[in-house]
């Protein structure tokens, strides 16, 4: 086989149990992920999941996960998914890009015309609240089984997920400290004279990928004073003394991305923003105490705010300011919960942190004048509280 990391047999056998536990209880005979590689190859994350298929920018693979059969992958170019680089699913079917052929024949197979079908994503993900499945691949399916129920099994599978077990704990506890290593470089080349916006962004870059981080990856990145929301890209710009770079810094080891939000300032940096740093350890370090498995993400985000009341400096430059939550799930991609704003309570709301659940917990602090900015870290959930995963200082970074 090639020299790729894996999953052991074990892993696949502790989440096939899982899922088709869960299938029973639901009354599902057959599930389909669907390929779709968008969103940095978040959105074909359970078809992953389920067949240690997958990996690499252009990656496009889907699956066919029966209730009581073997599962089947359609891809293109199967060589890429066979036994030479995984060892979980054995029937790797071409499709030659025409997916949903690939998924309508493995139903007739699998007899499921009249039976009960779960789709992946059909609605309901994270960031895909219209679902993810191509028009084309979901007529084929229908085409295929027209007299079947056809169900969301998005939760579902998040439910599975979103618990992750020690081989995953492991994967993630590697891609937190890459990440760390890219914030080291990233404050090495931000203090040199005339170094470029993108300059700095490859240094951070390369010092993920190569220790071992495959694509794709999320690294949402700005440079500026003041601060604001992060873009797609770096900038041709010189840094200025007292920028403050904000960015989304992951890395990937089997597809599972930490992620880490640690700003660092050129050279100097405006004493108000090493204030709220200051101001957002005290108020993490409260948070991370309060949720324990169990507690509501209501309840998190409402503590956050009743902190950033009470911890915020009732005087000088941070007078009047608070807090909000934000925070999303890590593993595959995003899994649950996203709470970006109080919009989450709708979906969210009443979601439970799980024992064992892994997220990046980046909440926003701010003044009363507006000034703002996030740190953030992946961090697992344990019965006693919340613990980081990385081990760089909580602090606002100045590079000299």
């Amino acid at each position: 086989m090639y020299d790729y990391r894996r999953f052991s047999r074990a892993e696949r056998d502790r989440r096939w149990k899982a899922v088709r536990e869960l299938m029973a209880r639901d009354g599902i005979d057959v599930i389909i992920a669907p390929p779709n590689n968008g969103n940095s190859t978040d959105w074909q994350a359970d078809a992953r999941y389920l067949s240690h298929c997958g990996g690499g920018a252009d990656a496009s693979i889907g699956c066919v996960f029966p209730l009581e059969d073997e599962p089947t992958v359609v891809a293109t170019s199967i060589i890429r998914w066979g036994p030479l680089v995984q060892d979980w699913v054995a029937d790797v079917r071409e499709a030659n890009r025409n997916y949903g052929r690939a998924i309508g024949e493995r139903l007739r197979e699998l007899h499921a015309d009249g039976k009960r079908i779960g789709i992946c994503g059909l609605s309901g993900g994270t960031r895909t609240p219209e679902g993810l499945i191509v028009h084309g691949t979901y007529e084929e399916i229908v085409r295929a089984a027209p007299n079947a129920e056809i169900v969301n099994t998005t939760a579902l599978l998040q439910e599975v997920r979103c618990v992750k077990s020690q081989e995953e704990l492991d994967a993630l506890q590697d891609s937190v400290d890459i990440v760390e290593r890219a914030v080291e470089a990233e404050v090495e080349w931000a203090g040199r004279p005339g170094v470029r916006d993108y300059e700095v962004w490859a240094a951070a870059m390369n010092a993920i990928f190569s220790r071992g981080s495959e694509l794709s990856v999320h690294f949402n990145w700005l440079a500026a004073y003041p601060p604001s929301r992060t873009l797609t890209r770096p900038q041709q710009k010189v840094l200025l003394d007292g920028d403050i770079i904000v960015n989304e810094l992951e890395s990937s080891i089997i597809g599972y991305r930490a992620q880490q939000v640690r700003p660092v300032a050129v050279r100097t940096c405006d004493p108000t923003y090493v204030q709220l740093v200051d101001f957002h350890r005290e108020l993490y370090a409260s948070l991370l105490e309060f949720i324990k498995p169990a507690v509501t993400l209501a309840a998190v985000m409402q503590k956050t705010r009743q902190l950033g009341e009470e911890l915020c400096p009732k005087t000088g430059p941070l007078a009047g300011g608070g807090a909000r939550f934000v925070c999303h799930g890590r593993g595959l991609g995003d899994d649950f919960p996203l709470a970006t704003s109080d919009s989450a309570l709708k979906q969210f709301g009443d979601w439970r942190f799980p024992e064992n659940g892994v997220f990046i917990i980046k909440p926003n602090v701010f003044t009363g004048s507006g000034a703002a900015i996030a740190w953030g870290d992946t961090c697992r959930v344990t019965a006693t509280g919340t613990v980081r995963m990385g081990k760089g200082p909580h602090e606002m970074i100045i590079a000299r």
